[in-house]
């Protein structure tokens, strides 16, 4: 839903994989193969994707000032299970996190939670607060207090309703 630019680094990863639900319309793009195929998954995946996404929308809501959309698996959890390794460029002596082998979707993730972190974007990386909406961007407001993921769209459905409600 959202026309803004796609989230930094690692966390294009984190935004894919949350958006691939339209919360209005209730399509999930996990359930065609193009979809799972954009994140490297296979069908016997899209469980785990899905409870991953969802504790990911609640840690994003949270980054938002917002309650959780519903009861989830605190992220925490899931990434703990992640199995990461620290990696040393030879060349300049750069380390990163890295996901241990091939690296499941929940690693991958992990690893761009902690790549943020470091880089100091996790925070703004947020939920849009419409309820029928929950679109994941990233907020480049000067003062990181953005509120929607899209400001045509569901900021101006936001507006809208405030002033009917004002009018009534």
């Amino acid at each position: 839903m959202s026309e803004r630019s796609p989230a930094p680094g690692g966390l294009g990863l984190v935004e894919t994989l949350v958006n691939t639900l339209d919360v209005e319309t209730g399509a999930d793009s996990l359930d065609t193969e193009e979809g799972r195929a954009r994140l490297g998954l296979a069908q016997d995946d899209v469980p785990a994707a899905r409870e991953l996404r969802e504790s990911l929308r609640a840690a994003l809501l949270a980054h938002a000032g917002h309650p959780p959309h519903r009861t989830v698996t605190p992220l925490g959890e899931l990434l703990a299970a992640a199995p990461l390794v620290v990696t040393v460029d030879p060349a300049d002596g750069s380390a990163a996190l890295a996901p241990a082998g091939v690296g499941s979707l929940t690693a991958r993730v992990a690893a761009a939670v902690a790549q943020a972190l470091v880089a100091g974007t996790w925070s703004r990386f947020k939920a849009c607060e419409a309820a029928d909406c929950h679109w994941a961007y990233y907020d480049r407001s000067p003062a990181g207090r953005g509120r929607w993921c899209s400001m045509q769209v569901c900021g101006a459905r936001a507006k809208m309703r405030r002033y009917r409600a004002k009018e009534s």
